[in-house]
């Protein structure tokens, strides 16, 4: 169980360091076997290579030897990529996660030439970032098996919810999946992927530790029972906005961050879709772990955007 770390901020858009060490504590301590700092849900696209170095840094000194520690995010721009992957290996990252490369719209030839150069470039294990919603471009299935020769790529991150080429991988390479959608996770895991990288987990890791437990002791029922659960929870968080934003809507009204704030262009959900959350808030019951009565959201914290300042170091 792997959670996608928000990066809290604090009200002017600066890291909120305190922040970071004390969400990280509560995800590894309720069960994560490791965190993904600096992806998607990390505002990867609008952190410094500094900020995500530190937050590697951080991450380590915080989970210790309790959880892993994966740098997301990448670059679009292959030289990029790899410094940032070669320096995130010096401060200590366990495994890197490249995503498809965005923006560019590259061929699947290009998309294989930058994953296999960057993977040359570490000595760490190497997930594949499958999110076509985001990136503009899939990962086609012969691709991946292509990529799944290289000896650092081991493992898919997926996001695009095709679990027939899921279930076709599976059975003609060694690639672990990892579920990259909430909703799908006891789907994904019913056909044999092998673990989740969750949004939602930063709200309520607990329930995620339970669903991989009783998958891998064959308790159905108890999987279905947490799935079903968290079902409003995974509505509220990534329906209505982007997941980073209601992620940290919810964590700031549970009192668990300082402050909702997010970078621009991303902004802080608007009064209608600040009800969408909260009514979907107001139907979660039963989740393990998690304590709704404290939740006590503020729209006016959320509001807007922030534009942090710039250090004179590169993105």
């Amino acid at each position: 169980m792997l959670a996608a770390l928000v990066t809290p901020f604090q009200a002017d858009g600066e890291v909120a360091w305190d922040d970071v060490e004390r969400l990280i504590e509560d995800v590894v301590a309720n069960g994560a076997d490791g965190i993904v700092v600096s992806g998607t849900t990390g505002e990867t696209s609008t952190l410094t290579d500094p900020e995500k170095i530190r937050l590697i840094d951080v991450a380590k000194q915080v989970a210790g030897s309790r959880a892993k520690i994966i740098q997301g995010g990448g670059s679009n721009e292959t030289a990029h990529a790899i410094d940032l992957y070669r320096q995130a290996e010096k401060a200590g990252a366990d495994g890197v996660m490249i995503v498809t490369p965005y923006y560019n719209k590259p061929t699947q030839a290009g998309i294989l030439t930058h994953f296999r150069m960057i993977a040359d470039a570490t000595d760490l294990p190497v997930v594949l970032y499958d999110i076509p919603g985001r990136s503009g471009i899939e990962i086609k299935y012969e691709t991946l098996l292509r990529a799944a020769k290289h000896p650092n790529i081991v493992a898919v991150k997926d996001a695009k919810g095709d679990f027939a080429e899921v279930s076709r991988v599976l059975n003609e390479t060694d690639l672990l999946y990892f579920s990259g959608d909430d909703a799908n996770v006891l789907p994904a895991l019913s056909i044999g992927a092998s673990g989740l990288i969750g949004v939602t987990a930063n709200i309520a890791p607990a329930p995620y530790r339970a669903i991989i437990d009783a998958v891998n002791s064959g308790d159905l029922h108890t999987a279905q029972r947490h799935h079903k659960s968290l079902e409003p929870l995974v509505r509220a968080t990534m329906t209505h906005v982007p997941g980073t934003v209601s992620t940290k809507y919810i964590l700031h009204g549970l009192g668990r961050i300082e402050s909702p704030r997010v970078r621009l262009p991303l902004v802080g959900p608007e009064d209608a879709e600040a009800a969408r959350i909260e009514d979907d808030i107001a139907s979660v019951v039963g989740v393990e772990g998690l304590d709704l009565t404290r939740f006590r959201p503020d729209r006016n914290a959320a509001a807007g955007g922030a534009l942090p300042k710039i250090h004179g170091t590169t993105r």
